[in-house]
């Protein structure tokens, strides 16, 4: 699911246990170095704002920012608010399961309608 999107760039939910967003060049481009300066300047933006709402919001222990494309070649990163009692910590999400857990988190619909906020306010 999309939560938002500009000429340069959008950003999608990924499922999973922990709140985790993708953010996407709106032109695929293979390499990070491919992109434009304004490209460049979107995606570092919008890092920033979910970074810091998620740590407003969620309280994570830490979060975590990756740029993997190896199975899609489109320039994406991930961003995820990691917590002690998921399933996987300390190890990535796409590490060894560690154990099974049960998270409580503030509503995931609260913290999209804050970023969608926080984008607008930013156009």
């Amino acid at each position: 699911m999309q939560i938002y999107s500009n000429n340069l760039i959008h950003i999608k939910i990924h499922e999973s246990e922990v709140p985790w967003l993708k953010i996407f060049t709106t032109i695929k481009r293979k390499e990070f170095s491919e992109c434009t300066k304004d490209e460049k300047s979107a995606i570092w933006n919008a890092l920033d704002i979910i970074e810091k709402v998620m740590l407003e919001y969620y309280k994570p222990e830490k979060i975590n920012i990756a740029s993997f494309g190896n199975m899609l070649p489109h320039v994406h990163w991930h961003i995820m608010a990691r917590f002690k009692q998921d399933s996987y910590f300390p190890e990535p999400m796409w590490g060894v399961k560690q154990r099974e857990a049960t998270l409580k988190l503030p509503d995931f619909e609260g913290f999209v309608d804050i970023l969608q906020k926080s984008f607008t306010q930013q156009e």
